[in-house]
């Protein structure tokens, strides 16, 4: 699995907590990032709807943190990008299967314990502390 939203969404915040009060355009980050503009656009639509950015469209436009990079734990980052499990998917057993019948089930259960203890690892962390060692 090669999903780097998380990453991408991070580096993101962290760009805007370095450069502070200025608009930056996709293009720009996507220029720090090596990625097409439209995969950062993607992220921006997430982190705006889930209130850590703010965005202003048209000649000057771009986007600003919506608050503080103290006020933003690392989880509200990885609830703003979150699809799947961080485990993946589970497999469609055959339902005849004792043990096909049974797994999803015991698997909701880890899957969900395994979630919960990452966000709350991630939740210890603001932005502002991530950032901190990055550029010092």
């Amino acid at each position: 699995m090669n999903n780097v939203r998380f990453a991408t969404a991070l580096h993101v915040l962290t760009l805007h907590y370095y450069v502070k009060d200025e608009m930056l355009t996709s293009e720009f980050i996507a220029g720090s990032m090596n990625v097409n503009a439209a995969v950062v656009r993607k992220e921006i639509s997430n982190l705006r709807k889930a209130g850590l950015i703010t965005t202003k469209e048209g000649k000057g436009g771009g986007t600003l943190l919506a608050k503080q990079a103290k006020d933003i734990r690392l989880s509200d980052v990885y609830n703003a990008i979150r699809q799947t499990s961080p485990l993946g998917k589970k497999n469609v057993p055959n339902p005849a299967c004792p043990v096909g019948k049974q797994i999803n089930a015991e698997l909701d259960v880890l899957y969900n314990k395994a979630e919960e203890a990452m966000v709350s690892k991630l939740a210890a962390t603001t932005l502002e502390a991530f950032c901190k060692p990055i550029i010092e």
